[in-house]
């Protein structure tokens, strides 16, 4: 312990260090704030990664390893090695290019004492900056009488691009029953305590949302976000407990237009039009970052909302779907994921467009009420990915779709679109069990000891 705390002495971010942790000491790469590019891969080597993604991966294929960079972007030769920054002015795993594996939490505080939440960040921070570089969170340990600091299934596995986001429930400002437990209520964003109001085909249960604290870990190693999780409960204890996870097992969105966009679990493209991390600065305060200007404060700039939904997929019933009933429900050629306007992926739907005196998209088809350009230009940063999770009792997959979007304000940029999904045809065939709401947090900047010290310092 000693010499941890030695090693790191005179640095700010190992100042007040409580649990012990050394500093994080893995290699990173020059980024873009804080999302970057791996190092390089000929073409012979990415096409042989991409045929071992999709013997590994299964259902996510190829993508999984190809990150779906274009001919001359650098590519880590071994994506397992593949690091991003923790640090920066907004957290990692937002922009950072969709991994193929995903495992949230989230966390019930079991303490009334805002000393004591500082210090569980602290401890979370110090020991996810270590994660992320493929380090474990404390060194190996040698004392036969000691518990290991850290649980090492990942042991000599590299970071495989993980990432480790954190985030707040309404909860941490006030609880249900209106007790302000760490001084926060006056912070409380009027969003976030409106939450996402009741919306068709819902069925929700409560235990699988809400949580005062939430943590969402992508990589392209299950096994490396189940260690990240594992450790992080683990640190926790005493003074958080688990309230609900959900894994994710194959990515359903792109955040950079150098990814293929991948396919839901009915088969079609997804998300076309959504944020990318190549969107311009300005596009990218207007849709996805908070700003000093909200009616959060300053303290959460450069933080962003988390909505999440929870969606099952009927698929046996969507299976038995004509090819060209199922292109009418979505707006989109199944194959291709050109809008039925014709085009490619990437055009833009004419939704004018008619043919024999009808509408060649249907007016309540997925695309004509999601796009952009019929919800007032609004746009979100998609990153849900799908979920199995066994069958019920008539033998039915219970499975479907974990979505995730980003935005900079929840009331403008998702709960009114999701709303419009009371028309949509799709919903027919899908039913929301789970819904949550979340502030994820401002980036950890250079002079931090801890992610949240903007709200709680």
């Amino acid at each position: 312990m000693k010499e941890h705390q030695n090693a790191s002495q005179g640095t700010p971010r190992d100042q007040e260090n409580p649990a012990g942790f050394p500093p994080a000491t893995g290699k990173t790469e020059a980024s873009h704030e804080t999302a970057e590019k791996p190092h390089g891969l000929s073409r012979r080597q990415f096409l042989g990664l991409a045929g071992l993604g999709a013997l590994t991966f299964g259902l996510g294929g190829a993508s999984g390893f190809a990150l779906g960079r274009q001919a001359g972007d650098n590519i880590a030769s071994d994506v397992l090695q593949t690091s991003y920054p923790f640090r920066g002015k907004h957290q990692q795993g937002i922009l950072t290019p969709a991994q193929q594996q995903m495992h949230t939490a989230a966390f019930d505080l079991t303490t009334d004492s805002r000393d004591t939440l500082i210090e569980l960040l602290r401890d979370w921070t110090l020991a996810a900056e270590r994660m992320t570089q493929g380090e474990p969170v404390a060194n190996h340990a040698t004392n036969l009488e000691a518990a290991p600091r850290d649980t090492g299934e990942t042991i000599g596995a590299g970071p495989a691009a993980l990432t480790i986001s954190f985030g707040v429930g309404r909860s941490l400002f006030l609880t249900d029953e209106g007790v302000d437990r760490f001084g926060l209520a006056g912070k409380l964003p009027q969003v976030l305590e409106q939450g996402i109001p009741r919306m068709a085909a819902e069925k929700l249960d409560p235990q699988r949302g809400g949580g005062d604290l939430i943590i969402q870990a992508c990589s392209e190693d299950p096994m490396v976000n189940l260690h990240a999780l594992h450790n992080l409960t683990r640190i926790a204890f005493g003074r958080a407990t688990m309230r609900w996870t959900q894994l994710g097992y194959g990515r359903t969105s792109s955040t950079s237009s150098t990814q293929r966009t991948p396919r839901n679990l009915f088969g079609f493209k997804d998300g076309t039009s959504n944020i990318k991390a190549e969107d311009s600065p300005g596009e990218l305060n207007t849709h996805l970052w908070i700003q000093p200007e909200d009616d959060q404060g300053s303290w959460a700039a450069g933080g962003t909302y988390m909505c999440t939904r929870k969606i099952k997929m009927m698929m046996e019933v969507w299976d038995e779907l004509s090819l060209g009933e199922q292109q009418r429900i979505v707006g989109r050629d199944k194959f291709h994921g050109a809008p039925l306007s014709g085009g490619e992926e990437f055009s833009a739907p004419d939704f004018s467009a008619q043919a024999n005196g009808k509408p060649v998209i249907d007016p309540t088809s997925h695309v004509a009420l999601m796009h952009p350009t019929n919800n007032s230009g609004k746009r979100m940063l998609r990153r849900g990915y799908n979920y199995l999770e066994g069958v019920d009792y008539l033998g039915r997959l219970e499975a479907g779709l974990f979505f995730i979007a980003f935005v900079r304000d929840p009331a403008v940029n998702f709960i009114p679109v999701l709303s419009r999904m009371s028309d949509d045809l799709l919903t027919e065939y899908l039913q929301h069990i789970a819904s949550g709401m979340y502030l994820i947090l401002p980036g950890v900047g250079e002079g931090d000891t801890y992610v949240g010290e903007t709200l709680l310092a």
